[in-house]
């Protein structure tokens, strides 16, 4: 299974609004990442249509975290930037070519599709099961209680 960049940036940047009571403009988040404000911009965007943050516009504007951390899910994350798209689509390729079973034989997934829809629900259970309160506490752990809070008030300052 392949995420996109998108992906990474966007989980990033809602693991540091948890550290923020105060909109965050996308430019400030780049620059925080060291990243394309253009590509940012359309992760935060995509977060915004699935409402996960919150745009506010305006001098003292950006984005906000829409719902307490504890609701938001990786998995939420993931499909608002990729979409709710798995990452296996069967196309019967069984039903082609010379040797081609037949569609009435065809009832059933075969072993491989059963396989990837398993694979599937095991990736999409084990993003679901973590939020980004569950991440935002880890990068406590990993890094230094306070973190987060350091971040904050990075992101706060000059303004």
């Amino acid at each position: 299974m392949k995420m996109s960049g998108g992906v990474e940036w966007a989980l990033h940047c809602c693991v540091v609004l948890t550290s923020v009571a105060e909109p965050v403009p996308a430019a400030r988040l780049a620059e925080l990442h060291d990243v394309s404000p253009t590509y940012l911009a359309k992760q935060l965007q995509a977060l915004s249509r699935a409402g996960l943050v919150h745009s506010v516009q305006g001098k003292s504007g950006g984005y906000v975290l829409s719902r307490p951390p504890a609701t938001i899910t990786v998995l939420d994350v993931v499909e608002a930037v990729d979409g709710p798209d798995p990452a296996f689509i069967c196309t019967e390729i069984r039903q082609r070519g010379p040797l081609a079973t037949p569609a009435d034989s065809c009832l059933t997934p075969c072993p491989i599709s059963r396989a990837m829809a398993a694979a599937e629900s095991a990736r999409r259970a084990a993003l679901n099961s973590v939020s980004i309160a569950d991440l935002a506490e880890q990068v406590e752990l990993n890094s230094g209680a306070g973190t987060l809070n350091g971040v904050g008030t990075w992101l706060g300052a000059d303004r």
